[in-house]
């Protein structure tokens, strides 16, 4: 371990107390602090324990200041759990690595009494806590980019509803494009719900869908094959007069498909073929 390093190890151990009162000072002191998405008991508790992890990591013999030893497990395990807590509660990312950050003054000002070279033992601190702070940085990166994604995979599920018309029947209204991932899920909760409901019509409705490009015509057409292994056929519906020119100059061969330019046609399809009869009643003007 270099001589700067065995100052701050010295100083962790040594001057523990001070220094984590200075640090939550220090916290709590910052532009913009948060107080209303964390106590203060809280933070004490957090900055507790990160020192705990830290002067045990520090101590060690070998690779002290590679963070991604093994031997710093321990810190990465906090920063991450703490990164994504936070990220989580709706603090920002300067917000979070500030918690890191923040050990600088209180932790340099420890550093100027002690004996040896100042400057290097410095530089070691500064090393130091930048890594961690930008660790620190990346794990909120991280944990955003998780949420992030948990939601948009709700929202496809949410937006994909199968429903149950009648005996045989299920419809699916489709909003929004169509891509890769969320063709996925389509396909998945369609062919469920078929095995489910013992369908043999399925519906697919989009006239929520803005624009039919190649990609889409062949998500769609993928979708109406696996329903057919599965023993049931597909009618699409909503195809508007833009979305049938969109699909001639495509040059896309849907004539295997049944196609309506409404829900309501595709109904009717599906009620003849599952065997009902249409009963157009009089209107009371008529009579």
């Amino acid at each position: 371990m270099s001589e700067g390093l065995s100052v701050i190890e010295g100083v962790l151990r040594g001057q523990r107390e001070t220094l984590l009162a200075e640090w939550v000072k220090a916290q709590l002191a910052a532009p913009g602090v948060r107080t209303d998405l964390i106590s203060e008991s809280e933070l004490r508790v957090e900055s507790d324990r990160f020192l705990t992890a830290l002067v045990e990591a520090v101590s060690a013999d070998s690779n002290a200041m590679d963070i991604m030893d093994p031997r710093w497990d321990a810190v990465r395990d906090q920063l991450t759990t703490l990164s994504r807590t936070r990220a989580t509660r709706g603090f920002s990312p300067t917000e979070t690595a500030t918690f890191v950050f923040s050990l600088k003054e209180p932790l340099f000002e420890l550093l100027k009494s002690t004996e040896g070279d100042l400057v290097a033992t410095i530089w070691s601190a500064t090393q130091l806590v930048d890594g961690l702070g930008l660790y620190t940085s990346e794990a909120y990166l991280r944990s955003r980019e998780e949420v992030i994604r948990r939601q948009q995979d709700e929202l496809i599920e949410l937006s994909t509803p199968v429903v149950k018309l009648w005996q045989g029947v299920v419809a699916l209204p489709l909003i929004g494009t169509l891509d890769s991932a969320r063709t996925q899920v389509v396909m998945e909760s369609l062919l469920q719900r078929i095995v489910e409901t013992d369908s043999a019509i399925a519906i697919i409705d989009i006239t929520g869908v803005p624009t039919v490009d190649t990609m889409v015509a062949q998500h769609l057409l993928k979708a109406v094959t696996a329903a057919r292994l599965m023993g049931a056929d597909c009618i699409i519906s909503g195809i508007r007069p833009l979305i049938a020119q969109t699909i001639v100059h495509l040059g896309l061969d849907l004539s295997e498909v049944t196609t309506k330019s409404s829900l309501a046609d595709a109904v009717t399809v599906a009620l003849e073929r599952t065997g009902h009869q249409i009963v157009r009643r009089k209107s009371a003007s008529a009579e």
